[in-house]
């Protein structure tokens, strides 16, 4: 006896209740074309994740019912076939378990199993996760506390129970499947992606199959979703903890598995990219679905010479296309002749539009305009912030006239210590390395260069040029300045930040970790006085496990200092 499980990863919109079930019953009929008798997809797969405030919304609530029941209809002829469907459900007449209301029905984050063109069981999310990016207790009751059962339910003779996310993190809700009959655990996923939290997320499920010796499948959704992305690498996992199929990161797939009574499983492991690869992966996944899904019909980039705008290119071109990408540079007094040659080099090699805008003469326009008021002052950042104003203004005129999104290079280095200019280089619609540490980017830049790459000349090799990666980074808003000169070296000052934002660690733990103390006092005071410009910053892709985004809420008015 053996039961062929598909574990459907695809990418769906937020919202899009139709073209989400479009999509559900398109890959349940090819899993079902390819013998599955069970087809699982990930959380919330019907609404998308997370529909934040959506969810209040009854006339929301009614269309994801709807649609539903629409679902189970469609696949009325798929004979012998369960699909599990992950989506948000309400209990009506029921009371609000936590305002203790009888006038608010009970939500919660649901799936349920479709056979015979009938909604035949649903099962209740039992583990709510409220940190980092999650805020699920705003939204929905656990299962558990509105005393809902464990849902099991037989197909082709084996019992398989169902978990949601991040319910397979605690041993109670695997306990409860197999305390009521399940002989393999079917978890739905929306679990949003951090460099390293693949192989995490396989650990900690080997460490679940370990407590209730079942095997284990895990349907992961992929695409991006604003500010995060969910990388697919759905997997398998057999009796024992072992790691027996493992889907494509990035891309929608439909992963086979072949399970039996004894708890063998069989499937395909695809292996996992190196980190840059990920990094890049997600980055490039976060600018195409943010622009895609959002109507966007391209990109606009302020290339400067620069590494982080040449990292940006990069990542647009192989999130979009080079027909969808325009490049604009921007000269000031004082940019230097290889910024623009570097910049006209990497433009000629990915095949996109570039322009040269001058701006000396606004630059001098505004300088005129202000010299009564700045009389006998010396030239400060003031100066500096007119001049990326005026590339923002302008960078922003032709996103209105033309549509198509401006794409800011800020890295996270820069946007926490506020190493940057609101209203001019912040200006824009989305930060696409907003969470990449300088280090980091010179690593991603390098690892780009290595993939073997078409040019728009028809010849292979690296498509950003090398003096952008070895020279020293510039803003290039005064004479010879280097960003060295406002800030610790990028190694020491990524290290600190990585531990004082990240890790939550104190000052002193940073210090006695052997970081010089000026130094550590330095950047903490940027970060903390520089909220108010993070505030006003475009949202950005979240890569790390704590972005400068939703998992990132301190107050802009405060006087701790530890």
């Amino acid at each position: 006896m053996s039961v062929k499980v598909a574990l459907a990863q695809i990418n769906v919109t937020v919202g899009d209740l139709a073209g989400n079930a479009k999509k559900i019953v398109e890959y349940a009929r090819r899993a079902c074309a390819a013998g599955a008798q069970l087809v699982l997809t990930p959380e919330l797969s019907l609404c998308g994740y997370p529909p934040e405030d959506l969810l209040l919304r009854p006339a929301f609530m009614q269309a994801c019912e709807e649609q539903l029941l629409w679902i189970a209809a469609e696949l009325v002829d798929c004979a012998g076939l369960h699909v599990v469907v992950g989506h948000p459900r309400q209990r009506h007449g029921d009371r609000d378990l936590r305002s203790k209301s009888w006038a608010v029905p009970a939500r919660f984050n649901a799936a349920s199993v479709l056979a015979g063109g009938q909604v035949l069981r649903s099962y209740a999310k039992r583990e709510l996760p409220n940190y980092q990016v999650f805020d699920e207790r705003r939204y929905f009751v656990s299962g558990r506390d509105a005393g809902e059962a464990p849902l099991v339910f037989e197909v082709g003779g084996l019992r398989f129970g169902l978990s949601i996310c991040e319910d397979a993190w605690f041993d109670e809700p695997a306990r409860a499947a197999k305390a009521a009959g399940a002989q393999v655990l079917c978890v739905l996923n929306a679990s949003p992606f951090h460099l390293g939290k693949v192989a995490e997320r396989e650990a900690r499920m080997a460490e679940r199959v370990a407590d209730v010796g079942l095997p284990l499948l895990y349907a992961h959704l992929v695409g991006g979703q604003d500010e995060v992305v969910f990388d697919g690498a759905s997997f398998a996992l057999d009796g024992q903890g072992q790691l027996v199929a493992r889907a494509v990161m990035f891309q929608e797939d439909l992963l086979l598995v072949e399970l039996d009574a004894e708890g063998r499983v069989q499937g395909q492991v695809l292996p996992l990219p190196e980190l840059e690869a990920q990094a890049w992966g997600a980055l490039v996944t976060g600018v195409r679905d943010y622009i895609g899904k959002n109507g966007f019909p391209g990109a606009l980039i302020g290339l400067s010479g620069g590494i982080d705008s040449a990292l940006v290119l990069a990542i647009a071109v192989d999130a979009l296309g080079a027909d969808k990408v325009r490049t604009v540079m921007m000269p000031s007094p004082y940019t230097a002749d290889i910024s623009w040659i570097d910049a006209r080099d990497m433009a000629e090699r990915l095949g996109v539009r570039y322009d040269e805008k001058s701006i000396v003469p606004m630059f001098e326009a505004f300088n005129a305009s202000l010299a009564d008021e700045f009389q006998g002052l010396p030239l400060d950042a003031t100066e500096e912030n007119i001049q990326a104003r005026i590339r923002g203004t302008l960078l922003m005129a032709l996103s209105n006239k033309f549509g198509s999104i401006v794409l800011t290079t800020g890295n996270k280095s820069e946007m926490a210590t506020g190493y940057c200019t609101l209203y001019g280089d912040m200006a824009g619609g989305f930060a696409v390395i907003k969470d990449v540490a300088k280090t980091l980017v010179f690593r991603l830049a390098r690892w780009r260069n290595e993939q073997p790459a078409r040019r728009a000349d028809g010849t292979i090799g690296p498509v950003i040029p090398e003096r952008i990666i070895t020279r020293p980074p510039s803003a290039e808003l005064r004479p010879d300045q280097k960003d060295q000169d406002s800030l610790p070296p990028y190694e020491v000052l990524d290290a600190i930040l990585a531990r004082y934002m990240e890790e939550d660690q104190s000052l002193a733990e940073i210090v006695a970790a052997g970081f010089a103390p000026a130094d550590v006092e330095r950047v903490t005071r940027l970060i903390k006085i520089n909220e108010y410009k993070r505030r006003q910053a475009p949202i950005g892709i979240r890569i790390t496990h704590r972005a400068f985004g939703r998992d990132w809420r301190y107050p802009i008015t405060s006087k701790f200092r530890a």
